[in-house]
């Protein structure tokens, strides 16, 4: 997992900026289909690393979900 993406992560749910964190994995998302769509060369490794970004994004939400529902209570 890439250190840059979990500070980039960290910033972002520090400062509750959700649409940039959405914004982020559906980035990762479709890079992540376009390498799965080329032929010929084995991306196998970028795209398992672009999936543990997307595991570290969908973290910074679920904790921005569960700081909101705390705030509610």
């Amino acid at each position: 997992m890439s250190k840059a993406i979990e500070l980039i992560v960290e910033g972002f749910t520090r400062i509750r900026d959700r649409q940039s964190l959405e914004d982020l994995r559906m980035h990762r998302r479709r890079l992540a289909v376009d390498l799965r769509s080329i032929e010929g060369f084995d991306c196998r490794q970028s795209i398992a690393q672009i999936d543990d970004d997307i595991e570290v994004i969908e973290s910074g939400l679920r904790s921005l979900d569960s700081s909101a529902a705390a705030k509610e209570l």
